[in-house]
């Protein structure tokens, strides 16, 4: 199916990028081939797309055989997204609305491939890796973030990166960089540079909420400057929990490894 050049439908929609909706929009279509080939064979798959703003990424996807849901809260381009479901019939459902507020209905498993927009998708990343069930409904996310915040995800322990998305990502899923993307590749270019992170679940470590491991990462982060004694002393048991793990109260946060973490929530779940 050919399908028209995507500046042609961005300019006969007159569809701008939002600075408001965090909006860069991806126009290489070879790009965005490659990106969605990351998750693997795509073809009969269910994916969920936040974001696809006039469709770049989405066709790649339906090109590649997905079925895919898509989240769109810019009403300008839900014309340009009705047009690609026409193009290819029964693989396209768009449901327009805040993907931090709408369900998305799908029944498990799916894959999640969006160029997040920058303001909303560390707030979804978090979700999607929060949570009691695991392994959860997504098979894998393939993501584009700010290079920074990329890499945040895949950071190790004891340098400044080094953080609660670290934790979250890590402890119950492996996180790589699969691909930088250079600003230049981005109508309008943003200021800094991409990176599509791709997460797989793991196994998860038994005998541990997750819940609790977010609230001590969340605690032990508030104050990454402070000594753990410090960070951690709102934490019930924590401060004795660190005693019997044998890890020393005057360390900072970011020098202790995602096994450390686990220990700790463990020790107080």
């Amino acid at each position: 199916m050919t399908l028209p050049p995507l500046r042609e439908v961005i300019a006969r929609h007159g569809l701008s990028a939002s600075k408001a909706l965090g909006q860069n929009f991806l126009l290489d279509e070879q790009l965005l081939d490659r990106i969605a080939a990351i998750p693997g064979k795509l073809a009969g798959q269910q994916v969920l797309e936040v974001g696809p703003g006039p469709g770049g990424l989405t066709r790649a996807l339906l090109r590649a055989g997905a079925r895919v849901t898509a989240i769109e809260m810019d009403k300008r381009c839900l014309p340009a997204l009705a047009e690609l479901a026409e193009a290819f019939p029964g693989q396209l459902r768009v449901i327009e609305g805040d993907a931090t507020k709408v369900s998305h209905g799908i029944e498990g498993p799916y894959h999640v491939v969006a160029n997040l927009p920058y303001n909303v998708g560390t707030a979804l990343f978090v979700g999607w890796l929060s949570g009691e069930d695991w392994p959860p409904q997504w098979s894998s996310l393939t993501l584009m973030f700010q290079l920074e915040v990329a890499q945040r995800v895949v950071a190790e322990p004891g340098g400044d990166a080094f953080g609660r998305l670290a934790v979250l990502a890590q402890w119950r899923s492996r996180a790589r960089i699969a691909m930088k993307v250079h600003r230049s590749a981005f109508t309008p270019p943003p200021k800094v540079m991409s990176a599509i992170v791709h997460v797989e679940p793991a196994e998860m470590p038994s005998g541990v909420s997750p819940r609790m491991l977010e609230r001590v990462t969340e605690a032990a982060f508030g104050q990454r400057r402070k000594m753990l004694r410090q960070s951690l002393k709102g934490v019930n048991g924590a401060l004795a929990a660190l005693e019997r793990l044998a890890i020393d109260p005057q360390r900072r946060a970011e020098t202790l490894s995602v096994d450390e973490f686990v220990a700790i929530a463990r020790a107080l779940s």
